[in-house]
């Protein structure tokens, strides 16, 4: 759906009639229907794979950003599902801290402008 230098961010939209229908004529309790279902909320899926983010301090300060920016537009977005992808590596001879403040705002830039970007082509 939109791509960056580092990310690239997915988006499936969920039918929410089909829950409505679903809830009125099931009979089944909630629990014990699947947890990925046709909702009327916002999804929101960091993957952030150990080939691009080798230590798991960055790859959880880099998750911890995408749940943050992610959640300053989720007002904004219409019910889906939203994957947002690590595919390239930060660069470690510009970033050498694993969470240094310079990486969490470069991550948090890019970030922004990526959900900018998907958020004009929904």
């Amino acid at each position: 759906m939109a791509r960056s230098e580092h990310f690239a961010l997915h988006r499936s939209s969920l039918p929410v009639h089909a829950l409505a229908s679903a809830e009125s004529k099931s009979p089944e309790p909630k629990a014990s229907r699947p947890l990925f279902s046709p909702t009327d909320e916002l999804w929101i899926g960091a993957m952030v794979p150990k080939r691009w983010a080798k230590r798991a301090v960055t790859r959880n300060a880099i998750k911890r950003q995408i749940y943050n920016v992610s959640a300053e537009f989720s007002p904004r977005q219409r019910p889906a599902a939203f994957v947002v992808r690590l595919r390239r590596d930060f660069s470690r001879k510009t970033f050498l801290s694993a969470t240094s403040d310079l990486l969490k705002q470069a991550i948090r830039s890019e970030l922004l402008a990526l959900m900018r970007e998907g958020e004009q082509l929904t």
